[in-house]
């Protein structure tokens, strides 16, 4: 029997539902109530509830005086001109009814789903969002052959309206969650989510769950060299891969370059190799950006729950400190946690932060070692160290610090900081009419990889007005490792054009040295300390190091030895034919004040006899 008062009936059913939509009652828990009130108000009558797909295939969403099987018969339908009442309803946008299934042609194929249960037609309406999209329908079966009264026309115009506002309301809502705990560029979980996940699976035992930290390499010189639209194909390649690789696991994208992925049911350091091999090999493959071709490479970092922490902090912290370590030992590869990493990297990040505030204080300082005329011992050039003050007025040297140096911001910051007081001396020297032929500054792939290398050189010195050929940018072989090949060419070549001296730093030290002469010409050739110190024991360092003279004149580059520390040593080098030298024999590093001093007693003067320095540091000192 129909419920007393339609009217009445109506409006407690709408009044329900919208009370459901608004507690965020899930839409199939609405729908199916809906549907259950909307019977209770009829006779006769069966409803349903189906929406669509992205792909505009049928989903039931809700029919509950229906069998399970019908809801899984319907899933999956494709919407078109002749798919029942429902699937037509959807295609055309408008009402269909169909008042004996067994005979209409919309049925044809599609009335066994329905004759079997005892229905033998059907009205459905098509449910439409504000926009005119069409998102589902609303259907009324009936037992026997006919179509609806004036009634139920205005049953299903509630119902259909009630359908739109909840289906919507789950559009937002479902938007909404995807915004928040989705990336929008690979479409994975993002840091929210992976937050969520990694609290849940480390919050009670058994820890059977393994961690990786992955980082693009090299997605900033991507973005610099080829826009941030290959950049973004990167890393939404990276994602896919990650995903297809993984299988039951889950990735994120964590951050700019960053991803995790969590590996459920991962109790062994091998399965976590397996994978981890597994991701590197799927990376190798070429993307193809505009025709252009790019390599992907990650490195990966890991920690196994329970082994390497329990609690979420930690094990984060300890895949960090593997992925810290990765990256500066074994880039483009793998490794995971081990118990002295954490000791190792918690000792570097204190020394970086120790840098971080030397810099923010002011306490980053240019001394200089003279580089020395072997023949006359006069000071033609100067290569500025970098020094820290610490807070007790101790100096620190470089290599104290160096582990610090590993990091991109730190390294530019710091090249920043000693190119602005070289800058600031030279001038002052200018100023001062002492004569002086150049200084070397260091600089990192760091500064390389910013881009910007040659415009702060270039604004540094006119800020001063220093000419250029007074400055010399060394670099050492990790710089042409460090970076795109082609990228760092060019930047030695503008320097080079701005007139700027490039020097090739540890020299004989690298891998290919000799072949990075062909690739990246220099100006200035600087021999390594570790020749000098072994060649006069060791004949094949003293060939070595008249093979490097030879070449370097034979190549119109200026050759200096690094690391002279006896009288013998020095002769023996001017009578192999280098002329320029630096060590203890002559000077260590000193701040700028002592070697103020230095240059006008012994700086290589247009005219005039030479005077010695070796000997004579101590005393200036």
């Amino acid at each position: 029997m129909r419920e007393i008062g339609s009217a009445e009936g109506l409006q407690a059913l709408q009044n329900e539902i919208l009370e459901a939509v608004a507690r965020g009652e899930s839409l199939r828990t609405i729908m199916e109530r809906l549907c259950l009130r909307a019977e209770a108000i009829t006779q006769g009558v069966i409803c349903s509830v189906v929406t669509v797909d992205d792909e505009n295939r049928l989903v039931a969403l809700a029919a509950p005086s229906l069998p399970e099987s019908y809801a899984a018969a319907v899933t999956g339908i494709a919407t078109g001109p002749r798919v029942g009442s429902c699937g037509t309803a959807i295609h055309r946008g408008e009402p269909v009814c169909v008042t004996d299934i067994a005979t209409d042609p919309l049925w044809q194929g599609f009335e066994s789903l329905v004759l079997p249960l005892g229905l033998r037609a059907c009205w459905s309406s098509p449910i439409k969002a504000r926009d005119g999209r069409v998102v589902g329908s609303f259907a009324f079966y009936y037992d026997r052959q006919r179509g609806p009264d004036e009634l139920e026309r205005q049953i299903v115009a509630t119902c259909v309206h009630l359908c739109a506002i909840a289906i919507e309301h789950e559009e937002v809502r479902s938007r909404n969650h995807r915004l928040a705990y989705y990336d929008t560029l690979t479409a994975l979980p993002n840091r929210v989510h992976f937050n969520d996940a990694i609290t849940r699976m480390s919050a009670v035992p058994p820890f059977d769950f393994g961690l990786m930290l992955i980082d693009i390499d090299h997605l900033k010189a991507i973005n610099d060299t080829m826009g941030h639209g290959a950049g973004d194909a990167l890393i939404a390649t990276v994602g896919a891969r990650l995903q297809a690789v993984i299988g039951d696991g889950m990735a994120c994208r964590i951050g700019g370059d960053e991803f995790a992925v969590l590996l459920p049911d991962c109790t062994q350091a091998a399965q976590m190799r397996s994978v981890a091999c597994a991701i590197l090999a799927a990376m190798s493959a070429p993307l193809d950006h505009d025709g252009h071709g790019i390599i992907p490479s990650v490195t990966i970092g890991a920690a196994l729950a329970g082994e390497d922490g329990e609690d979420a902090v930690t094990l984060r912290q300890n895949a960090d400190f593997a992925l810290y370590h990765a990256k500066e030992t074994r880039r483009g590869g793998y490794v995971r946690f081990k118990d002295g990493l954490r000791t190792s990297m918690t000792r570097r990040l204190q020394v970086r932060r120790d840098v971080d505030q030397a810099l923010t204080d002011g306490r980053i300082a240019a001394h200089y070692q003279p580089i020395i005329r072997i023949d006359t011992d006069e000071i033609v050039g100067l290569e500025a160290l970098c020094r820290m003050r610490m807070p007790d007025g101790r100096i620190a040297s470089a290599g104290e610090f160096q582990e610090a140096m590993l990091d991109p911001k730190v390294a530019h910051r710091i090249s920043g900081q000693m190119l602005a007081a070289i800058a600031a001396d030279m001038a002052a020297w200018r100023r001062a009419g002492i004569n002086f032929q150049h200084v070397g500054l260091n600089v990192t792939s760091a500064d390389f990889q910013k881009g910007d290398l040659v415009q702060r050189v270039v604004k540094a010195l006119e800020r001063v007005q220093v000419p250029p050929a007074h400055l010399v940018i060394e670099i050492t072989e990790q710089v042409f490792m460090g970076g795109r090949k082609d990228s760092v060419a060019r930047t030695i070549e503008s320097l080079r054009q701005h007139g700027i001296p490039v020097a090739l730093d540890d020299f004989g030290t690298g891998f290919a040295s000799l072949t990075h002469l062909l690739d990246f010409p220099v100006d200035i050739i600087k021999i390594d300390r570790s020749f000098i110190a072994a060649a006069q024991s060791s004949a094949k360092s003293s060939v070595i190091v008249e093979a490097m003279v030879g070449i370097a004149n034979r190549l119109g580059m200026k050759i200096i030895a690094e690391g002279i520390e006896t009288q013998a040593q020095a002769e023996w080098l001017q009578s192999m034919g280098c002329r320029l030298g630096q060590g203890f024999l002559y000077a260590q590093a000193m701040p700028a004040g002592i070697v103020t001093e230095l240059l006008q007693r012994f700086g290589q003067k247009p005219d005039g006899p030479p005077r010695a320095l070796a000997g004579l540091v101590a005393t200036a000192a």
